[in-house]
């Protein structure tokens, strides 16, 4: 289950220090009428430590300037910036907002999402306390309309800390976000930092290596600090969310250029460094997974653009990297053109797996395949069973009340035998709300092809809610270790495909079993009629978007 985390009070120092009015708020939107309103509230809701709320409006058309006007002229601490032309993006408008800035500490926030209570109390009181240039804390993504919370990069903000130069912590980097910090105005107008001006995507990675390239002390807290509206189904989604263009991956590409080249223009070796690891990590495995949803044209260059950009990577670049995104990146490097997608989608899942065939050199080496040798493999031989990218085949047949869920884990290389199939936990968690799963360990068996094991267990789907259930699994062994795995959805006759189940609670299921975007088993189950209607206004948006 993904935690929920909800903002946790300001410390008690932050209270103290954050009487005197020394923050500007930059709001920026375009055409988000219906939302600004919420976000320049909460901002002025977080108290006297505000100065000012800037509201930059980029040439809106929708009404959303007159609208932050009338609010100004009610509220003396609201000040509305409207530019005479669209800039094509955030970067201008927030570099608009420094300029007006008048407070010692600047902070920015999306006309689309909200500050939480106690927000900049707690950067405030923790840049105050510290002498920091700058202060972090957790961002959470909020999914709507479910309402989950996911949080972003919650390793960095598990406890306050003080970071007194970057250097010493290139995590650092993999936080390109620039709205869940708070930055010392002078600071940033000593070093030069603003953001690209323009239509430039991804704005947040260039201004975030020109902030570690100036090695400021850093403040980090645990406090909730930025709520992040994630709306996937949005008529018009955010400049990032729009991933469908080959545009968006070289905006991305671009974006992560320049700040790799900021970092290394000022020496900054390990930052540089940390960041390449992080592209391998998150951009590339997020992108190939989602190969298979794009035109043969879309994929075809897109495999040149990213084995030009991984082509200035140095060796030592990719071998640093997590074992996924570094074997995506080597087969993408070692073929001219788009191949093994299927196989390369799955190993870049979280958590990874690798599928069969497994094979080896002539001197017994793993690799990727009898056609690409020089992709070697033989980390798998030596890695963690935690960390193991083994595969899992799921089929789910449905019954008369529900479903029989059946596993094939296969062997990788002799480490799984060696190791030992036990059990496996099987949860089935609801995916957008953070409530209870249903739990049930199942025994290991040996399957009848050699170096596969079985487990075999009945699912009652009727005793479900109307929503979409993730299976997940955890796979433990005879030698007392485990691995968390996802189960890749099998395709065949009376699988994946719909089915009415009888339900006391519903009356009729509608279930439908399907490999999500990343090839997992998930279940959707809507009641009756109208759920199936549901379900199927669900695929139209999701075709649509």
């Amino acid at each position: 289950m993904q935690p929920n985390p909800r903002p946790s009070p300001p410390h008690q120092p932050a209270r103290r220090r954050a009487e005197t009015p020394a923050v500007t708020v930059v709001v920026i939107g375009y055409n988000d009428a219906e939302r600004v309103t919420d976000a320049v509230r909460s901002a002025l809701a977080q108290g006297t430590a505000v100065r000012e709320v800037i509201a930059v409006d980029d040439c809106s058309t929708d009404g959303s300037g007159e609208l932050l006007q009338r609010m100004a002229d009610g509220e003396p601490r609201l000040k509305v910036v409207r530019r005479a032309t669209n800039s094509g993006g955030c970067g201008t408008p927030r570099n608009d907002g420094i300029d007006a800035a008048s407070a010692p500490y600047v902070m920015f926030l999306d006309s689309d999402d909200v500050l939480p209570p106690g927000a900049v109390d707690a950067l405030l009181g923790a840049a105050l306390a510290h002498g920091t240039e700058v202060a972090a804390g957790l961002c959470v993504r909020r999914e709507l309309p479910s309402g989950r919370d996911i949080p972003w990069q919650p390793e960095l903000y598990a406890r306050a800390t003080v970071v007194p130069d970057p250097e010493r912590r290139p995590r650092l980097v993999h936080d390109t976000l620039c709205v869940n910090k708070l930055y010392r105005a002078d600071f940033l107008r000593e070093h030069g930092i603003r953001f690209p001006d323009g239509r430039f995507v991804y704005e947040d990675f260039v201004f975030t290596a020109r902030v570690l390239a100036a090695q400021p002390r850093m403040a980090l807290v645990p406090d909730t600090v930025y709520i992040w509206h994630v709306r996937r189904d949005a008529e018009r989604l955010s400049l990032s969310l729009d991933r469908a263009g080959l545009d968006n991956w070289t905006a991305r590409i671009e974006a992560h250029r320049q700040s790799v080249d900021i970092l290394l223009t000022g020496a900054h070796k390990r930052l540089a460094r940390a960041a390449r690891t992080r592209f391998l990590d998150h951009s590339l495995r997020m992108y190939a997974r989602e190969l298979d949803l794009r035109s043969p044209e879309y994929r075809a260059e897109w495999w040149a653009v990213t084995r030009a950009y991984l082509a200035t990577f140095d060796t030592a670049d990719i071998d640093a990297a997590p074992a996924p995104g570094r074997v995506v990146a080597r087969v993408v490097l070692a073929s001219e053109g788009p191949r093994d997608l299927p196989r390369l989608k799955e190993v870049a899942a979280r958590p990874a797996r690798l599928c069969p065939p497994y094979a080896r050199d002539a001197d017994g080496t793993p690799i990727w395949s009898d056609t690409l040798p020089q992709v070697t493999l033989e980390h798998l031989l030596v890695r963690p069973m935690s960390l193991l990218p083994v595969a899992v085949d799921a089929e789910l047949r449905p019954r008369a009340r529900g479903a029989r869920l059946r596993l094939r884990l296969y062997d990788l290389y002799g480490r799984v035998a060696a190791a030992g199939p036990d059990t496996v936990d099987i949860e089935v968690a609801e995916r957008r709300r953070d409530g209870p799963a249903r739990r049930r360990t199942v025994a290991f068996t040996p399957g009848t092809d050699p170096g596969t094991w079985v487990a075999d267990t009945a699912l009652d789907l009727s005793a479900l809610t109307a929503g979409t259930w993730d299976i997940r699994l955890r796979l433990n062994f005879a030698d007392g270790t485990h691995r968390d795995a996802s189960a890749h959805a099998v395709e065949g006759p009376g699988l994946l495909r719909r089915t009415a189940l009888p339900s006391l609670r519903q009356g009729v299921l509608l279930a439908h079993p399907y490999a999500t975007q990343s090839g997992a088993l998930a279940v959707r189950l809507a009641p009756g009629v109208r759920g199936a209607l549901a379900v199927l206004r669900g695929r139209l948006n999701r075709l649509v978007h």
